[in-house]
């Protein structure tokens, strides 16, 4: 996915009365394109932690009209949890999913901040990756006091909000504060093991997790040892950003480790899982499986999968869904019940149901291209035919890195079915993109042009969707002729087995650009702004004639070889 994704992880000062929660949870998918993941109350806490995600400022509409909801509907002088707490929306942390980074987040957070203070009269804090200082970005500093202290709190000019008024008023009586941030996504993730000691789980906890243990006068027992300011010292864990503790769980019969992993770009989740299955294996015990505990991102997963393709020197250039299942079958996902890629990954519960060409059969894309309607028509198929010819030339790369023999080679040839792999994507991705475009112009077509605006805007519509659909069709042409290079590599360095599977991946691939070509052009012949039209027949022209050159030393080749 290209697009920009975040979640918001919303925790609201109601966890009992499911009527109230629900009318909260609610307001969230009155925004389009925001979905609703979990709605999870706590009735100790009276708490409850709402899960939604979507794009960036549909997820922050969403979020505010979360939190607006929250300030009718709980009075924070009536409020009482055994969780911290200082707002009907407590905290609001916005988390960076796909294609944005923590930095963009935090703008979104100001963003959103800046607007509740404004419009609904909170007073808020930012923390952590959105903090204005430093001592803000604990957000036990940030609430400290609670709501009881919060009138205290905003008196002092330490703790001025950096959003909403600074006094305590009828309004924020009721309300309470609010903490909004940008912050790493959380994994809550459980390690199997075969025992039922919850000590010995503790230990292995204790030696992975980044607070580790404390440290104690004769090692393992006495006083404990304190600092110069009096806290007691500790000897670290093996991994930064985890935390962890041991437990036995009675429906499952076994001890787990259950670890918050607080930046999986520190330690991912596959780290988690070797780094304990090491320190089991030194105290007698062994790692069974794991659990995950709510949601993870996709790169999360394939990152998994690819760090255990590595260890067993097999190549990366797979599909997507293989590296999900090794990634499920290596850590064992699967050991205490089964494990759906689809209910479990973010970006696979966000996927769009709209109808594609590259889901259908083989026969239903043939059936859909001789159908009476005039789509999908030959760009689209000359993106599938170069997408078909790619993976010729990945698949001889795949075969030769598993080739006996050539183990010491097994790298040279992942790399080229990883970059296979992207073309091969970028193609079908275009298969039905060219579609998309195509449609632009019919609906440019459709539009009124009865007064002299309508005809303006009607005319300018046109002339954007043909432009639009001659540069996708050059984007295939460009990303056809590029893959070639992944076929001239295998024709040289792969199994000679397979030199004509890879001639044959090369022929498709021109054919691909040469029907793109055809698309180019007679597009272009139908835009007005002839300096643009010109150019990128040009451009078109190039990679035209660079595909023939490349098409005829690969039949030489070929020849020379069958």
């Amino acid at each position: 996915m290209n697009k920009q994704l975040i979640e918001c992880v919303p925790n609201i000062s109601e966890g009992r009365d499911i009527a109230k929660i629900n009318a909260i949870a609610a307001v969230v998918e009155t925004v389009e394109g925001v979905k609703l993941l979990d709605v999870d109350p706590g009735k100790a806490t009276n708490r409850t932690v709402i899960t939604f995600v979507g794009e960036p400022e549909n997820v922050i509409e969403a979020a505010f009209r979360l939190i607006k909801k929250a300030a009718e509907l709980i009075d924070m002088g009536k409020h009482t949890g055994e969780h911290p707490r200082f707002g009907a929306t407590d905290v609001c942390p916005l988390v960076p999913i796909s294609g944005i980074t923590l930095v963009e987040t935090a703008i979104f957070a100001h963003k959103l901040g800046e607007r509740v203070g404004k419009e609904l009269g909170i007073p808020g804090y930012y923390y952590e990756n959105a903090a204005t200082n430093e001592v803000r970005k604990n957000l036990a500093n940030c609430r400290a006091g609670e709501y009881e202290g919060l009138k205290e709190k905003l008196a002092n000019p330490d703790w001025k909000p950096d959003f909403g008024p600074a006094k305590f008023n009828e309004t924020v009586a009721k309300t309470g504060a609010i903490a909004i941030s940008s912050r790493d996504f959380l994994i809550a993730y459980n390690v199997n093991l075969n025992t039922t000691s919850t000590r010995r789980a503790n230990a292995i906890a204790f030696d992975i997790r980044e607070g580790g243990r404390v440290k104690y006068e004769n090692g393992v027992s006495g006083k404990v040892l304190l600092d110069k300011n009096g806290e007691p010292v500790r000897i670290p864990g093996k991994l930064k950003a985890v935390k962890g503790i041991g437990w036995f769980i009675e429906e499952y019969g076994i001890a787990q480790i259950s670890y918050n992993l607080t930046n999986i770009n520190i330690t991912p989740m596959h780290i988690a899982f070797d780094e304990t299955e090491k320190c089991a294996i030194e105290r007698g015990l062994r790692v069974t499986g794991s659990e995950l505990i709510g949601l993870i991102p996709l790169k999360a997963m394939l990152d998994a999968g690819d760090y255990f393709l590595r260890k067993q020197q097999r190549s990366l250039g797979i599909s997507e869904a293989e590296k999900i299942k090794i990634a499920v079958k290596s850590l064992g996902l699967d050991d205490l019940k089964p494990f759906n890629p689809n209910e479990k990954i973010i970006e696979y519960l966000l996927k769009d149901d709209t109808k594609k060409l590259i889901d259908l059969t083989v026969t239903g894309f043939a059936e859909e291209t001789a159908a009476e309607s005039i789509a999908p028509g030959g760009g689209s198929i000359s993106a599938y035919v170069g997408a078909l010819g790619v993976s010729l030339g990945t698949m001889v790369a795949n075969l030769s890195a598993h080739k006996a023999g050539w183990d010491d080679k097994w790298e040279f040839y992942s790399d080229w079915a990883v970059k296979g792999q992207a073309y091969k994507n970028k193609l079908l991705q275009l298969v039905d993109e060219d579609t998309n475009a195509f449609n632009k112009i019919i609906d440019g077509f459709r539009m009124p042009k009865v007064t002299d605006d309508e005809k303006e805007a009607r005319k300018l519509a046109i002339e954007k969707a043909t432009i639009y659909a001659t540069e996708i069709p050059f984007q295939v042409m460009e990303t056809a002729c590029n893959s070639m290079e992944v076929m001239q590599a295998m024709l040289k360095e792969g199994m000679q087995s397979s030199i004509s599977d890879a001639g044959v991946g090369a022929l498709c691939a021109r054919t691909a650009v040469v029907g793109a070509y055809f698309n180019v052009r007679i597009n272009a012949k139908d835009i007005k702004d002839r300096v643009f039209a010109e150019k990128i027949i040009a451009k078109s022209e190039v990679i035209y004639r660079k595909a023939l050159a490349i098409e005829k030393e690969v039949m030489e080749f070929v020849m020379s070889k069958v």
